[in-house]
């Protein structure tokens, strides 16, 4: 498909150039006319490229998201392009053919130019008639009008004696003024190819020779010296080209001998003074000036009538024979010289006129194709290099999460481990230590010091600080076997957590982990809530005899047993025993009695209800010891749990920060690629704009050398 379209386009620029040469060959002005053409077609695609390149590096520098890929004086460096591009467009718009016409008074210079536009459009005959520069240009328009300098009006004149009229009428008009011909394109073909005709004042009416030069010579692309075939050249009008040649380099000059008719009337000498003329003016142009070799002056030298010319052209555009009417002998020959002179007039100025006109133009377009094809290869390599750098930053990023994940797992499986085995180690601890401190609870309670009385009010007080007695001092005992242990374990596991995750954050936060983990001193509580796991307690501090038949058959059978022991064997007792053996014991055993109750006092009742608190709270606490394990082991899961938790959070924060910084890497990869892409497209088209003013060179510039 490629190769189809390749070829297409070669066919469709084959026909073009057929097309371009079928024109050139039909006049040689069209030369001039289609490379116009072509360098501005050139120059408006660069001045688009131009804007659309500064366009882009403007957006392109002011993007922050970007590290800077192109330079502030990149960008106005490519702005001032733009102006100087529009410049040389507008001034390639103006650009024209222009050739001068000089010679002394009366030479026909007017004349000459009217033969080559076919017409009367400028005053010409006997005597001083062109007082000023005129300068004769098509116009699109139908009208023909003039322009004076310094002036914008339009003067219409429909006549060549209206113009005379309109010419010597002007008394501000000198022989250094210039007006404009508008002469309208339809009546004059030659103006419709961007030539423009300067005729002049005669030379030797004046001394403003350099004045002259300066102000409507250096832009010709061709001077005509319209010489008198009758005279020789006169040393004014060699005066004049010398200064000619001194600002130019190597003018384009024709002689032109006019008025060469009038050697029909003497045919015998006819040979002889074109010799003499010839060799003259070949000597002016080749010895003097230097301005063509003698091979070329052949071209550059004609003998004409173009009064001749002029009448003759006029009767064929009237539809009479161009020969008709009194013309000397010698017509068609003198016809055909001023065509020949027109053929090399026109092939030397379209070829002149295109290389003085826009090669400069042309090589200052490459100079600014080339810096902005630079600018945009070195955005391209910045960009690329950027590229690159951001790919590698991604995948350092990306590998980083990876770890961080893939190690925060396994850590996270290890802790739950450790974590267990401590918190199961903890429970232990507590567990033993507490049944140790139920075993040790009589030493506990009989620390207690406070006044008893068995009456309910000073009771329940004595109650309440028993129980805040045992609740802190079974706290503080508990504390001294396994809080030193436990808070050592707990923060060796801590600082291995830390550790071991300090490597997941960033640099910059490693230092900072203490201020950022919160750890708070630890402390087990133990709560074992004595009061309400008291709160059944029912204390007996009535007097019980302790050899009473009640107290021994409960002390020997158990409460259950003891009511039916003493109803069942009360009788027998009685008659197994002698009755004086029984009175004896009974003296004895009432001394006994006496005693015991003799020793009932209030220490004694102490005594009865701290043995019977203990008694009571040791199977109550020992209800709890379990739980109380269980709830030290879960404060301290709690605890290692939390600064776990810390820590991840903190390499969340981390994880986090790498997603957004991968994104934002994606971001600007994403970015960079289309600023790759788009400077290398305009890199290319800088190339193409190349490779197009290299084909305008090669067709228009190198064979106009």
């Amino acid at each position: 498909m490629s190769l189809l379209f390749t070829r297409s386009k070669s066919i469709v620029a084959v026909k073009k150039d057929k097309r371009h040469m079928a024109e050139v060959n039909a006049s040689p002005l069209k030369h001039f006319v289609t490379a116009k053409k072509k360098i501005n077609g050139i120059f408006e695609q660069l001045a688009a490229y131009i804007q659309e390149s500064s366009t882009f590096l403007e957006e392109t520098h002011r993007n922050v998201e970007l590290d800077p890929v192109t330079t502030e004086e990149q960008v106005l460096e490519v702005k001032g392009y733009l102006s100087k591009v529009s410049g040389i467009s507008e001034v390639l718009a103006r650009r024209h053919m222009k050739v001068a016409f000089f010679g002394r008074t009366s030479n026909g210079k007017s004349t000459v130019i009217n033969a080559m536009l076919w017409d009367k459009v400028l005053p010409s005959g006997i005597g001083h008639t062109t007082n000023c520069f005129l300068r004769v240009e098509g116009t699109d328009g139908h009208d023909a009008f003039l322009l004076t300098e310094g002036s914008e009006e339009k003067r219409s004149v429909k006549t060549v004696n209206q113009l005379a009229h309109a010419l010597h009428q002007n008394e501000f008009l000198n022989a250094g003024s210039l007006v404009s011909v508008m002469w309208p394109n339809s009546k004059c073909p030659l103006l419709k190819d961007d030539l423009v005709l300067m005729d002049s004042p005669g030379i030797d009416v004046t001394t403003e020779l350099d004045s002259w030069i300066d102000k409507f010579c250096l832009d010709a692309d061709v001077f005509v010296l319209v010489a008198n075939s009758e005279s020789t050249l006169m040393q004014t009008e060699k005066q004049f080209f010398h200064k000619v040649n001194e600002r130019l380099s190597r003018p384009n000059i024709f002689i032109l001998n006019n008025r060469w008719d009038a050697s029909a009337s003497e045919p015998e000498y006819m040979e002889e003074v074109r010799r003499q003329h010839m060799e003259r003016c070949t000597s002016f142009l080749v010895d003097e000036l230097g301005v063509v070799d003698r091979a070329q002056a052949g071209d550059r030298i004609f003998f004409v009538s173009a009064k001749e010319v002029l009448n003759a052209r006029i009767q064929k555009a009237q539809g009479m024979p161009e020969g008709g009417g009194a013309l000397a002998e010698g017509f068609q020959v003198r016809m055909f010289e001023f065509q020949n002179f027109e053929r090399r007039f026109e092939e030397c100025i379209s070829q002149s006129a295109v290389k003085t006109k826009f090669e400069q133009h042309t090589v200052r377009a490459k100079q600014i194709a080339e810096d902005v094809r630079l600018i945009m290869d070195s955005l391209h390599i910045a960009a690329q290099e950027q590229r690159v750098y951001c790919l590698e930053m991604r995948e350092d990023r990306q590998e980083r999460l990876g770890f961080i994940d893939k190690q925060l797992e396994l850590l996270t499986q290890d802790y739950k481990v450790k974590i267990k085995q401590i918190t199961e180690e903890v429970e232990r601890q507590v567990s033993n230590a507490m049944a140790e401190e139920i075993r040790r609870l009589s030493v506990l309670v009989d620390d207690y010091q406070m006044d008893f009385h068995p009456s309910p009010v000073v009771l329940k007080v004595y109650k309440n600080e028993l129980h805040r007695h045992i609740e802190e001092g079974l706290g503080r005992n508990m504390s001294d076997r396994c809080s030193n242990a436990i808070t050592a374990s707990l923060q060796t596991m801590q600082q291995e957590m830390i550790d071991g995750l300090k490597p997941l954050l960033p640099v910059s936060l490693r230092g900072q982990i203490d201020m950022l983990i919160p750890r708070q001193c630890f402390t087990l509580s133990y709560d074992l809530n004595c009061d309400k796991l008291c709160a059944d307690f029912q204390e007996d501090v009535e007097f019980h005899f302790s050899l009473g038949w009640t107290m021994l058959v409960n002390r020997f059978l158990g409460p259950k047993n003891s009511r039916r022991a003493l109803m069942g064997y009360n009788d027998q007792v009685w008659k197994a025993v002698g009755w004086r053996l029984i009175a004896l014991s009974f003296g004895l055993y009432g001394l006994l009695y006496v005693y015991e109750r003799l020793t009932w006092t209030m220490r004694a009742k102490e005594r009865a209800f701290k043995r019977q608190f203990v008694e009571y709270a040791s199977e109550k606490l020992q209800l709890i010891v379990s739980y109380t394990g269980s709830n030290c082991s879960h404060q301290v899961q709690q605890e290692l749990a939390g600064t776990f938790a810390h820590l991840c959070q903190q390499v969340d924060v981390t994880r986090e920060n790498l997603e957004q910084e991968i994104a934002a890497m994606n971001k600007k990869i994403e970015i960079l690629d289309s600023l790759q892409s788009k400077a290398k497209l305009l890199r290319n088209k800088a190339g193409w704009l190349d490779s197009e003013l290299n084909m305008f060179t090669h067709q228009y510039l190198q064979q106009s050398r």
